[in-house]
């Protein structure tokens, strides 16, 4: 069973890798044994997760911006220069915008769709060879896209572009997974509310009422999204591919 779970020697890039929900998934790869990229816009982010996880592990930043085709290409082109093949791809670099619909500008739904719709298709576009290449028989590579229950659900805040954005992410999961078959495993993750820089306001505001909305009566922790990561990355999630699981205390599914 360890072996079943295991992502040992593995090799991963975590986008959006310094922070929040992304910083989750690469400490957990790290601490598990994998050797991880995280990607920030940020340098000096990149250079401070690197030097706390490598603590750990082994662990390398690599700052990009990954809000345009060219960005995502640059990269795939960094990892394809130190790296062989790729196991394990965590799409998780992500925007948010709120505003009322009368006022939405036309800026925000560009900014949001280009980053976390476009973003995600491109890098992994660019890096399926390098994900094909580390497939064995029984162990396709993996990737992992990071969507939101806000995608299943109509969201209480004004976030248009967020919301839909990850309801674009989740279907082009399901489509990627069909083309990408039987090489490459496409699986998404549909969190719900945890400890990050993007959700601090909406929990400083509104943390009491979610925490009572949640059937587990909690927000997410650390560990609950490094386990759904590692388990999809792992040989025990060899044979889904096309999902989108919420990690959410029950909050989108059992209302």
């Amino acid at each position: 069973m360890t072996d079943l779970f295991s992502i040992e020697g593995k090799t991963a890039l975590v986008t959006g890798g310094t922070r929040g929900i992304g910083l989750m998934i690469a400490r957990g790869f790290v601490e598990a044994g994998a050797r991880v990229y995280v990607a920030s816009r940020k340098a000096d982010a990149c250079q401070a997760t690197q030097e706390e996880l490598s603590k750990l592990g082994t662990c390398i930043g690599i700052p990009a911006d990954l809000s345009s085709e060219a960005g995502c290409i640059a990269l795939a082109d960094e990892i394809r220069e130190r790296e062989s093949a790729l196991h394990i791809l965590v799409n998780n670099a992500g925007a948010n915008w709120g505003a009322r619909l009368a006022e939405y500008p036309a800026s925000a739904m560009d900014k949001v769709l280009d980053l976390n719709v476009k973003g995600p298709f491109y890098l992994t576009r660019t890096l399926v060879p390098l994900l094909e290449r580390s497939a064995q028989p029984g162990d396709p590579a993996r990737v992992i896209n990071i969507g939101s229950i806000d995608g299943i659900r109509v969201p209480g805040m004004d976030t248009f572009a967020y919301s839909t954005s990850k309801a674009a992410i989740h279907h082009l999961t399901r489509v990627m997974a069909q083309k990408l078959a039987p090489k490459v495993t496409v699986n998404a993750v549909a969190p719900g509310p945890f400890e990050s820089k993007m959700m601090a306001e909406t929990l400083a505001n509104f943390g009491d009422a979610i925490v009572a909305s949640c059937p587990m009566g909690r927000i997410g922790e650390p560990d609950d999204m490094a386990g759904v990561a590692i388990y999809l990355s792992s040989r025990a999630g060899a044979y889904l591919t096309g999902n989108v699981i919420p990690v959410d205390g029950g909050i989108a599914t059992t209302r």
